[in-house]
């Protein structure tokens, strides 16, 4: 799995941008949770299912904290950790935390956003 990591607060807007061409989702990952984990292996393990053209960034808070703020203020979603958000039109139109967090979930999504 390609993630794009998220190192600079100038890389939502670029995220935002292509959102309107591509499905963005942002993963914000904590090294030291357990579920974290478990939710980031249950997205590597099923992305090949997403639709084709998404984007996947990763977001480790560890490294870079100040961006999960950039990011709750962007894109207007309650930070939690581990989270998942789906950016579309510069928009967050998904997000889910915790066990929530499921591919089965995101392609739900995208088929609403895509028809």
């Amino acid at each position: 799995m390609n993630w794009n990591n998220l190192e600079h607060p100038d890389q939502l807007d670029q995220i935002a941008q292509a959102s309107f061409n591509n499905p963005q989702v942002i993963f914000k990952h904590s090294t030291t949770c357990s579920i974290s984990t478990m939710a980031r292996l249950r997205i590597e393990g099923k992305w090949h299912s997403t639709f084709k053209d998404t984007d996947f960034h990763f977001l480790d808070l560890h490294k870079h904290p100040n961006l999960s703020k950039a990011i709750e203020k962007k894109f207007e979603v309650y930070h939690e950790s581990p989270q998942l958000i789906l950016v579309k039109n510069g928009i967050a139109e998904y997000d889910a935390s915790h066990f929530d967090i499921s591919v089965e979930e995101l392609n739900e999504s995208l088929k609403y956003i895509y028809g």
